[in-house]
């Protein structure tokens, strides 16, 4: 797999759902130029803030993963479940053009709306 930062992928841990294999996870309080991007732009900037946009980018762009896994957050870590590798993969490839790079990321923010957001 090719690189995935901000996107660790670890085997998820039981008691997880057993239709679950892998998380997928990003420390969104150890990034601080996401964080100083997301409140230029009016976002929260949060895990669930991360977790908001990134279930939008996939509802838009790749909807089929929606059944395929569970977006949640856990502290100051966005955290989501895939159902397998390739599940896991394929959300990397939708989401990482916006979220991959601080560039790709001034660009989808400076195109959203902060009032359709609720973090």
């Amino acid at each position: 797999m090719s690189a995935t930062f901000p996107f660790q992928l670890a085997p998820a841990p039981p008691p997880i759902s057993p239709e679950y294999q892998l998380v997928i996870f990003a420390d969104v309080g150890g990034l601080e130029d996401y964080y100083a991007l997301f409140q230029h732009f009016g976002f929260g900037g949060t895990a669930a803030s991360w977790a908001e946009h990134l279930e939008t980018i996939v509802e838009e762009h790749c909807p089929a993963l929606l059944d395929e896994m569970e977006f949640a957050e856990s502290g100051t870590s966005f955290v989501a479940y895939a159902s397998s590798p390739a599940i896991a993969e394929q959300f990397l490839a939708c989401v990482l053009p916006y979220f991959g790079t601080l560039p790709a990321l001034r660009k989808y923010l400076g195109l959203a709306d902060p009032d359709d957001f609720f973090a």
